[in-house]
């Protein structure tokens, strides 16, 4: 069966990550969301998988390849153009607009097929939501999730009738004006012939383009709410709760990689700590290759990737520390995510360090091995 990732936004709402990681590449612990997508898929019979491209589209075509290391064959369609000097120009034509380039370059959906994407973590029965589209005689199902009513303002809401059918949208509405409290979880059942519904050479977006026509024309257009576990990253606090949620054992299917060096605390290959001179607790995981000085707390739910090199005395608390992190000595880290040079509370505000002068504080492994070896060159002549 055949599947399409959607994969080609620039993940605005996840920047500062974004800026040099494509948001499917983001790591939920260690190994990138989109890698959890593409194992569902496989799991459910879904083999050939189209992935639309463009923001940082070198990066995912670098990881993923052919697919053939995830038992898939996976093809890419890149939406921008080739600049003077070679490199990549993303510009991309929206959702819907993706899914008909590829069927304009040659008809590869040929028979019912599915559509998500790239920014969720999702443990959905995707055979039996196929069933289901089928059974109906749907042209498009959206699979729905249903929220608390406290929560429907984060989300795009969808209004069905008694039988299903879909009859209105409403996007982030308030508490007392949504309509229904079923979520649309970018989740997406066709059939070929919603390719009639989709013009060629336009930017035409999915939710804000192609719904409402099938919605206006009244095609057989379906949404079921099903009961699945559905953790979206789609912005930083979204992708905060993630991490936690996996460090806490909430998530299904998401296991913490290394090996359990103490109770509740992971950590993986050559990882230069001694544990009985640091005050840790758990939930934490820690990356292979990462540096821990004597004297550092580090509580969880924490996340620190690989080679770090976490300074004595310094005191990270509910936080999550990207690769190649130095932190320095002293310093306090509670309830931040560092990437880079910026640090990022959970609530999305970001600091530039090195604009703020405080690039001493937080820098790259990477550059301070460089001064290291650069001194001592110096001290040698």
């Amino acid at each position: 069966m055949k599947a399409m990732i959607l994969a080609a936004g620039k993940g605005t709402r996840v920047q500062p990550i974004t800026y040099t990681i494509p948001k499917p590449l983001i790591p939920i612990i260690q190994k990138p969301v989109m890698e959890f997508l593409i194992d569902l898929l496989r799991e459910n019979g879904f083999d050939e998988i189209m992935v639309n491209v463009s923001h940082l589209a070198q990066e995912i075509e670098s990881y993923f390849h052919d697919g053939q290391r995830f038992g898939v064959q996976i093809g890419y369609s890149f939406e921008g153009s080739i600049g003077i000097n070679g490199e990549l120009v993303g510009q991309a034509v929206g959702s819907a607009g993706g899914m008909k380039r590829i069927q304009e370059f040659a008809p590869f959906f040929d028979d019912t097929f599915v559509v998500l994407c790239g920014d969720a973590l999702i443990d959905l029965d995707l055979k039996a939501a196929v069933k289901w589209h089928r059974a109906k005689g749907s042209i498009a199902t959206v699979i729905m999730k249903s929220v608390p009513k406290e929560e429907v303002s984060s989300y795009g809401v969808v209004v069905t009738d008694q039988d299903g059918r879909i009859r209105a949208f409403q996007e982030k509405p308030s508490i007392e004006a949504a309509l229904s409290n079923d979520i649309n979880t970018g989740i997406y059942i066709f059939e070929p012939e919603i390719f009639n519904y989709i013009p060629a050479n336009e930017e035409y977006d999915i939710g804000g383009d192609l719904f409402p026509k099938l919605v206006e024309t009244g095609a057989p257009f379906y949404g079921v709410s099903m009961d699945f576990q559905w953790v979206d990253i789609g912005r930083v606090p979204d992708y905060w709760q993630a991490i936690c949620s996996v460090l806490l054992g909430e998530v299904k299917n998401v296991p913490i990689p290394g090996k359990q060096v103490r109770p509740g605390i992971y950590a993986g290959i050559n990882v230069a700590a001694n544990w009985d001179k640091i005050n840790i607790q758990g939930p934490v995981y820690i990356g292979a290759m990462t540096k821990i000085e004597d004297g550092a707390t580090i509580i969880g739910p924490t996340m620190i990737g690989r080679n770090c090199h976490i300074c004595k005395n310094s005191t990270i608390d509910n936080s999550v520390i990207f690769e190649y992190s130095h932190i320095g000595a002293q310093a306090y880290l509670h309830e931040k995510l560092v990437f880079g040079r910026y640090c990022v509370d959970k609530t999305g505000e970001t600091l530039d360090l090195q604009a703020a002068a405080l690039d001493w504080l937080i820098t790259d492994t990477r550059q301070s091995q460089v001064i290291s070896k650069v001194h001592t060159t110096d001290i040698d002549h």
